[in-house]
């Protein structure tokens, strides 16, 4: 089932994802680092990734819930992207919460803050994994002629139809 929002024959929610989870993950990779070196530039730059990645994910969430909409009712695809985009949804309130612990301070990081990244990250795998089960497993956001052998997504729909294995030209 191909997905409606797409950039160049790709699907754009997929193509955005990559920012924020990359973002927010290498903040508390950060985060750690600064809790093992005691360096004060590591939480500066933590706080910086977290505003980025809070704004990718929130660019990232239009699309994707513009691609749920398009997803047929009363299918597990349906139930299990309102339950991808719920968790992300809470991954996205732990960050600003991380965020917001950290504002108006000095650059540590408190536990509180801390913890609430750990936690979106933690959480963020889970959606990670629901929004792998949409795509690998209940072929969301797929194109309907995908094979290994498949035409350039920049190829026109008509070059597309004719290359496909089985179809009349």
């Amino acid at each position: 089932m191909e997905g409606n929002a797409k950039l160049l024959g790709h699907a754009i929610h997929p193509m955005l994802i990559v920012f924020p989870l990359g973002l927010l993950a290498t903040a508390v990779a950060f985060d750690i680092v600064f809790y093992i070196t005691a360096n004060t530039a590591f939480p500066v730059v933590s706080y910086w990734l977290i505003v980025a990645g809070i704004i990718g994910g929130f660019l990232a969430a239009i699309f994707g819930w513009y691609d749920w909409f398009t997803v047929p009712s009363n299918t597990r695809a349906k139930t299990i992207g309102l339950l991808h985009g719920s968790v992300n949804s809470v991954v996205m309130l732990l960050f600003i919460g991380s965020l917001y612990f950290r504002s108006g301070r000095t650059p540590d990081p408190n536990a509180t803050a801390a913890a609430f990244s750990f936690a979106g990250a933690i959480l963020a795998l889970v959606g990670g994994w629901l929004g792998g089960e949409l795509v690998e497993r209940l072929g969301v956001a797929v194109h309907e002629g995908a094979n290994v052998n498949a035409p350039s997504s920049l190829k026109t729909e008509n070059a597309v139809r004719a290359a496909q294995p089985g179809k009349k030209r």
